[in-house]
């Protein structure tokens, strides 16, 4: 099981890298990706792990069930994930995004069926240094 942020916690600094990169790029989608990344929140303040790991990407998906050895469901709530506090502001980069909270920073890709969470669980950080996240694509 995770202690939360402690155990698997991995630089996101690719991530991290790629969205700010294309910087400039913006689109219209910023609401959807912010919605996207608010469903995901309240699925895990609901306890609703099945909702959460929909909202994830499945590379996402996948990683955490493998790094925790559990189901997604599970792995995903036993994140002690934070509520983020406030209204998060979305930027999208081309097929990327990036929602930050005052507390939390998510990490979203666009595919065919919509924006899903790539990277949860991102305290802030400052200037350029990478996110260390608690749910990421491996």
């Amino acid at each position: 099981m995770s202690t939360g942020r402690t155990r698997g916690a991995v630089a996101v600094g690719t991530i991290t890298g790629a969205v700010l990169g294309l910087a400039g790029c913006g689109m219209a989608d910023d609401g959807s990706a912010a919605d996207r990344a608010s469903h995901f929140y309240a699925a895990v303040a609901a306890g609703d792990g099945a909702t959460a790991c929909a909202d994830l990407a499945v590379d996402a998906r996948e990683t955490l069930a493998e790094q925790e050895g559990e189901p997604c469901p599970e792995a995903v709530l036993a994140q002690d994930l934070p509520a983020p506090s406030g209204a998060g502001t979305a930027r999208t980069y081309g097929s990327m995004a990036q929602v930050q909270y005052r507390d939390e920073t998510v990490f979203l890709s666009r595919f065919p069926d919509g924006w899903r969470v790539i990277a949860a669980g991102c305290p802030p950080v400052d200037g350029d240094q990478p996110h260390r996240c608690s749910v990421e694509v491996g």
